[in-house]
């Protein structure tokens, strides 16, 4: 059974906290886990197990179940990717905080409250406030699963991406992600009917596109993962399969060619041969580096 540990953030830390984010890291001094077990608890956090991190909520200097009504202003889903760890490199701006976990986000929501989260989450979140923001572990992911629940859908019902994570097979991490890359797709398609696919050329209904990641999520950094150039509307007739399997790539300057993996079949060769020559497109420096990725990871082609 998976564990979720509650971490609050208080508002003086919002930079601490995008650093973290962005790296995939969150850390405490030391001092803050010598209390009261709460280093016991963070060692019990393993990986794939959920952190809850929330930010900008009232005081938490309440009775007990003083926050059944509170609302946080933003709360982020992440998975553990490494448990408990020391590090002594400097990542944030004031202190080392050495002991550290890795993180994987999933998700990030805005004005949440115990509607959504439940009450034993917010009083985790009051309890972490008031230990200098050491975890609160508990079992199970009952509120992850109850918030990813209770969102609200992102786009038209009948799109749904294919799944772009390559982390463990659990039910509230797969809506979580599918819920971020549907964001992307929505920034990316912007509500138009037809779309034009980014390597065929051909223009077609937007169920029939992809938002698809040029440089692979699960090894983008978060800031890549949200960064509308690392996607690029990729058409489901074959154009998706082909590129992120690496049986096409994009070379240098914005032309497509056939990859060495594509000569699997006579008939796959000749599919990917139709496409090579054509310029991909909006390519450009904003794209380059991430083709440059693909091209040598994917594709297996040096730069």
């Amino acid at each position: 059974m998976p564990q979720t540990g509650y971490i609050y953030v208080p508002a003086p830390s919002k930079e601490n906290l995008e650093i973290g984010l962005n790296a995939g890291l969150w850390g405490w001094r030391s001092s803050a886990l010598d209390r009261a077990g709460a280093r016991h608890a963070v060692r019990r956090l393993v990986k794939g197990d959920f952190l809850l991190l929330g930010h900008r909520g009232p005081n938490s200097r309440v009775a007990p179940g003083g926050w059944a009504d509170a609302v946080l202003q933003r709360v982020i889903i992440a998975q553990i990717s490494r448990p408990l760890f020391d590090a002594t490199d400097r990542v944030w701006p004031d202190d080392t905080y050495p002991e550290r976990i890795g993180i994987d986000v999933l998700d990030e929501e805005s004005d949440v409250g115990s509607t959504s989260l439940g009450a034993d989450a917010m009083e985790a979140l009051r309890l972490s406030a008031n230990k200098q923001g050491a975890a609160v572990v508990t079992a199970g992911a009952a509120a992850v699963a109850s918030l990813a629940a209770g969102l609200p859908p992102v786009q038209d019902q009948h799109v749904a991406d294919d799944l772009d994570h390559d982390g463990d097979t659990s039910a509230v991490a797969q809506v979580l992600v599918r819920r971020e890359q549907q964001k992307l797709r929505r920034a990316l398609i912007r509500g138009r009917a037809t779309t034009t696919c980014g390597f065929c050329g051909r223009t077609l209904p937007s169920r029939f596109i992809r938002a698809a990641h040029i440089k692979r999520r699960s090894q983008a950094s978060r800031q890549e993962r949200l960064n509308v150039s690392n996607i690029i509307p990729a058409c489901l007739i074959g154009c998706d399969e082909l590129f992120e399997h690496g049986y096409i790539y994009v070379t240098t300057d914005g032309t497509i060619a056939a990859g060495p993996r594509s000569s699997a079949t006579s008939d796959l060769k000749q599919i990917a041969d139709t496409l090579a020559g054509r310029v991909v497109g909006d390519f450009g420096t904003h794209r380059a580096e991430f083709f440059r990725w693909h091209r040598e990871h994917t594709a297996s082609i040096g730069a």
